[in-house]
């Protein structure tokens, strides 16, 4: 029997973490304090004091948006490794030390659900093309690869480095999204400016529709 109040129908938390699942709320933004070389591989220290309570060795975290393993726990925060694919795919192989990191851990059942469902799978990698203060908020202008323009959608959800946003606008291959000053002190878009490279996940439920409609 399924957990009472259990919104996915998972019967504990152990197999919802295999999911791999996200909000998309940033819990707290890392400093990297070390990244090694390992092979083909990297190792990244994150420093992150304030995510440490109740992280153990297996847990996964995403760094932004990108999921990754817990391999170590330090009294000030933990290693990750990033594998060769992930790296190609990802903005990660990018980072250097001193570099902030949006960090979020998996889903629990008893998780508030805010932002919306990430899965933690990078769908690829777009540039900041500028960003625009208004009254109150700044409207970012994103370029995309053309071929995730089309689960995007004005009003839609999508991931961008980890963070949960709303799409204000969509073009042929580009987006743009309104950040308050509050999400902006929260993350690290505090530091984005225009030629950044970020990390995209766009809706899961968008590819879903796409998979059923292609097989009807």
């Amino acid at each position: 029997m399924d957990a009472p109040g259990n919104p996915f129908g998972l019967g504990d938390h152990l197999e919802l973490r295999r999911l791999n699942l996200f909000t998309g709320l940033v819990e707290a933004v890392g400093i990297l304090e070390r990244v090694m070389s390992e092979g083909a591989n990297k190792r990244f220290v994150v420093r992150a004091p304030t995510l440490l309570e109740g992280l153990s060795i297996g847990d996964s975290v995403a760094h932004n948006g990108t999921c990754l393993t817990v391999e170590k726990v330090s009294p000030t925060g933990f290693e990750v490794v990033a594998v060769a694919e992930t790296l190609a795919v990802t903005t990660l192989g990018d980072l250097g030390v001193g570099d902030l990191v949006n960090l979020e851990r998996a889903l629990l059942p008893t998780t508030r659900m805010g932002g919306h469902w990430v899965q933690g799978h990078v769908d690829g990698v777009g540039k900041i093309v500028r960003g625009v203060s208004r009254l109150g908020s700044t409207r970012w202008q994103i370029k995309i690869p053309k071929n995730l323009a089309k689960y995007c959608i004005v009003r839609g959800s999508i991931a961008l480095d980890g963070i949960s946003l709303t799409l204000e606008e969509v073009g042929a291959d580009w987006l743009a999204v309104n950040i308050i000053p509050h999400t902006a002190a929260q993350t690290n878009i505090r530091n984005w400016k225009a030629g950044k490279a970020v990390n995209i996940e766009v809706d899961l439920l968008a590819k879903y529709v796409e998979k059923l409609l292609k097989a009807r």
